[in-house]
């Protein structure tokens, strides 16, 4: 696959962090698909548009390996999500074993019973917001250092099973490890943390506990294929995937409350009334980071008349199918009473984010116990003054700075 000269560049520029890059609108109007350039400087198939959006998700001749892994584009020089992962002729059974392994572990049952851990610890984080603010009560506070980074980050590490004492560790390893442009550095953060999980998961070989790993190590002493790379790279992309996403969302999700005092209000009135449609909401709205979902074809696919030849790099927008005008009524309008909403924020099909029901509990209990405690929150800011990380994967605000 070649793309012409005149073919834009991923990230797309976004002047308003709350709003898509202003381009998505445009390609969803001239057509599904596009041609662009991913950050590495590969060319790539983009999905705008939320009908086609949702079936490549859930079309199998799409997948995440390549036929042959070398010619593949690149998506970026992070050191995850950036390229083909499995083997093209396993792909499907090494999705299965992961499946087996990890549904169990992210059950929506078993999410309600975590629930009252989640609860206390968001507490934990609000009262560190208070103290912070105590020590200096005219100074504004980031709401990303004290709940939105700190939450998810703990609770994954719970449900790993990692301690307590290196937890402050996986922050400098996520920023590295999804930097855009990671590079070499990125790749070193990787392999720390792959030497991290190998020796975790040493002890826990000796001294299993209820956490996710145990459960992984569990499988694998039963599955000779699944080696020790495997279950070092799965263990690195929960890691990720399982406090990335949520703590954006957090940030978004708040700046969307706060950036109007009538809808601040009114959620304030009643979090537990409303937190369950606020946080669906946010999740379709919120944009964080800008490239979509990687899939290559793994064989010649038609879309709208255009053919995806076998190989190519497709990327699934879910932030622009989720702004579709024909999909959703006012879709850059945020209402918490808007039914239905079939959102992609976690995908669709078989690759259906398995954490769905962990950020949902999440985001719900944050959000519930944040308006609870200060409903009088406000932005220290004008919310076009915020930023986003472009320069990572997972994108993000570069802080959120709150009073009450």
């Amino acid at each position: 696959m070649t793309t012409p000269a005149s073919a834009p560049q991923l990230p797309f520029a976004r002047p308003n962090a709350l709003d898509l890059a202003p381009l998505f609108a445009r390609l969803r109007k001239e057509g599904p698909l596009a041609q662009v350039t991913t950050p590495a400087g590969d060319p790539a198939w983009l999905v705008t548009t939320y009908d086609e959006a949702r079936a490549v998700l859930g079309d199998p001749r799409f997948g995440k390996s390549h036929p042959a892994p070398e010619k593949a584009s690149k998506i970026s020089g992070a050191a995850i999500q950036s390229g083909p992962v499995s083997t093209f002729d396993d792909e499907a059974r090494e999705h299965t074993r992961m499946r087996r392994m990890l549904t169990p572990a992210f059950s929506a049952p078993r999410m309600r019973r975590l629930g009252p851990r989640i609860e206390e610890l968001t507490q934990r984080c609000l009262d560190d917001m208070e103290r912070t603010r105590a020590r200096a009560p005219h100074s504004p506070v980031n709401l990303g250092e004290h709940l939105s980074f700190p939450l998810p980050v703990q609770v994954i590490c719970e449900l790993l099973g990692v301690p307590d004492d290196d937890r402050e560790l996986l922050r400098d390893w996520s920023v590295r490890i999804g930097a855009l442009q990671g590079g070499t550095d990125g790749g070193n953060a990787m392999a720390e943390f792959q030497a991290y999980v190998g020796r975790l998961a040493e002890s826990k070989r000796k001294t299993p506990g209820q956490d996710v790993i145990s459960d992984i190590l569990a499988v694998q002493a039963e599955d000779p294929t699944f080696t020790e790379h495997d279950m070092t790279m799965l263990a690195a992309g929960l890691l990720f995937a399982g406090h990335e996403t949520t703590s954006t969302r957090i940030d978004f999700g708040t700046v969307f409350l706060l950036s109007d005092l009538t809808r601040r209000d009114r959620f304030a009135a009643d979090p537990e009334g409303l937190a369950q449609s606020t946080v669906e909401e946010i999740l379709r709205m919120a944009a964080p980071g800008g490239l979509g979902l990687m899939r290559y074809a793994r064989e010649d696919v038609e879309i709208d008349g255009t053919v995806i030849a076998r190989g190519d790099a497709v990327l699934v927008a879910i932030h622009s199918a989720n702004r579709d005008e024909e999909a959703f009524a006012e879709p850059d309008a945020f209402d918490t009473a808007r039914t239905p909403n079939a959102h992609l924020a976690f995908g669709h099909g078989i690759h259906y984010c398995v954490g769905n029901a962990l950020a949902r509990t999440e985001m719900r209990i944050a959000f519930t116990a944040l308006f609870s405690r200060f409903p009088h929150l406000r932005l220290a800011v004008d919310p076009s003054a915020l930023r986003d990380h472009s320069e990572r994967l997972a994108g993000g605000l570069t802080a959120v700075p709150v009073l009450w």
